[in-house]
């Protein structure tokens, strides 16, 4: 049986994205199509998603949907992915990021602007959208991270119409993100008052859209097997590992993939020379590329330890402070570093600083770029990810991919998907990267010191490369654990 499911997410590539919750929901709709499910995105009506449809075609409108006129969009991508698009102008046509101002503040309205794009799910998963006489609904509703989250809210506490209630499932991309607002929000949101309790919205006396979320679905997905293990404790839970322990079976861990068309090293536009695990010897064209890219010393110069790359957000989430104490040692050790991510002020400014002292062999790039990182991927000898929680992390997938190999954080997702190149795994011929535990001095240049030399002994270094590039991190197995959730929620 064929399943009709909305995805209901802020952001989704190819049309925009500030993170990797944007590459998950692209890569979705295609992972599920083998499996027999019929995927639709709704996504809000932001100047780069209506700009790239001109004149798409109106299916619905809202005289007031939360207090504005708002209508909704049918589109397609040019794979034929369907797309549904809120266009509600007073609420996504502005200047500025997707969830901030162009000084970095918090809309002060995204309390309405993504509880909008809730009730507008529930509205199309009950039938709104009518065709030739006949409502338009889908099986089920699947929602991400907290911009989503209210979708479940809506389907239980108030759904359209008078049919049957769409299951929900929410995914948690990254538990603290949690989308809290004040108590005053609620009268607007135009839920009845048996949602304001503690097994609904309310949320240490505000509106809690993540936590609704959670205790709405009919089912919790995130995205490692680690990382739900890890929310149920109090210093992943976030406050809501009470939430999430009581949710019991009905929340499960599945592994995001990669979208192995985009990022293939055999076959990527973006690098100097493309190769496979079977033509390791190309990547030194890239290797090379690169340095000259970011003004580091080549290993022609003498200088020539390994390239280590960093493609982040700079945060604290992220272990960018504990990486500005240990740069001074990884150049002692006779590594390099190019850094591509943007975030903290200080930490950028450490990072210029670090570089300032060490010319040629630290280079920073603020900002993102996506050709770029892929280059990066394809010329640094290992990319380092050294998270103080990581849901799952695609980086690191993205290295594996392309034989940069992972030097992590054992959390989450890092914890799944690299096997460490400890002695037992290096005899066993298994080995994909680097892991360590405590994301502090000692843990991060411990790491970087083992790198190190695992990339000086050549045979050793080659041989964990390839075993990386064959490891299948596709949507393949992490599409059919979502069908097979979807079915089990249609019983």
């Amino acid at each position: 049986m064929s399943l009709k499911v909305l995805s209901v997410v802020s952001e989704a590539v190819p049309l925009v994205k500030t993170g990797g919750l944007a590459d998950v929901a692209g890569a979705l709709p295609g992972a599920l199509s083998p499996h027999g499910v019929e995927m639709t995105t709704l996504l809000p009506g932001y100047p780069a998603v209506m700009q790239a449809f001109g004149r798409a075609r109106a299916i619905h409108s809202w005289d007031s949907l939360l207090g504005t006129p708002a209508r909704l969009v049918s589109a397609s991508l040019d794979d034929g992915h369907p797309l549904l698009i809120l266009d509600a102008p007073s609420l996504y046509a502005r200047d500025g990021g997707l969830y901030t101002d162009a000084a970095g503040r918090d809309w002060s309205d995204n309390w309405r602007r993504f509880a909008a794009l809730g009730r507008a799910a529930a509205d199309i998963a009950g039938g709104a959208i009518v065709k030739r006489g006949k409502p338009q609904g889908f099986d089920l509703v699947h929602a991400h991270d907290w911009q989503a989250a209210m979708a479940a809210a809506y389907l239980r506490f108030a759904p359209f119409g008078e049919g049957r209630r769409a299951p929900s499932v929410v995914t948690i991309h990254n538990m603290a993100f949690q989308g809290w607002f004040g108590q005053e929000v609620f009268s607007q949101l135009g839920l009845p008052p048996s949602a304001w309790s503690l097994d609904g919205v309310e949320y240490h006396r505000g509106v809690g859209m993540l936590k609704a979320g959670l205790a709405s679905a009919d089912a919790v997905t995130t995205v490692s097997p680690t990382y739900a293990r890890e929310i149920r404790s109090e210093v992943f839970g976030m406050g809501l590992e009470g939430l999430i322990a009581a949710r019991g079976n009905a929340v499960h861990g599945i592994l995001n993939g990669i979208d192995t068309g985009l990022w293939n090293p055999a076959g990527d536009p973006a690098l100097a020379a493309r190769y496979g695990f079977r033509t390791l010897d190309k990547r030194a064209a890239n290797k090379r590329a690169l340095a000259a890219e970011f003004g580091l010393a080549g290993d022609e110069e003498g200088r020539g330890g390994p390239l280590l790359i960093v493609v982040t957000r700079l945060t604290w989430q992220k272990g960018m402070d504990v990486l500005l104490e240990v740069l001074d040692h990884l150049v002692g050790i006779g590594g390099r570093m190019a850094l591509l991510g943007s975030g903290d002020a200080q930490i950028e400014q450490g990072l210029h600083a670090a570089a300032a002292r060490h010319p040629g062999r630290i280079a920073v790039r603020i900002g993102y770029d996506e050709d770029l990182s892929h280059r990066m991927m394809g010329g640094g000898d290992a990319i380092l990810v050294p998270s103080r929680f990581e849901p799952c992390g695609l980086t690191q997938l993205y290295g594996l991919a392309y034989g940069c190999l992972p030097v992590v954080s054992r959390t989450g997702g890092l914890a799944d998907t690299v096997i460490d190149a400890n002695p037992a795994a290096l005899a066993a011929g298994c080995a994909t990267g680097v892991q360590f535990d405590g994301v502090n001095y000692d843990g991060l240049a411990a790491a970087l010191t083992r790198t190190v030399a695992l990339y000086h002994q050549r045979e050793t270094w080659e041989r964990i490369q390839r075993n990386a590039m064959k490891c299948d991190f596709s949507w393949k197995a992490s599409g059919k654990a979502y069908a097979d959730l979807y079915r089990s929620l249609m019983a």
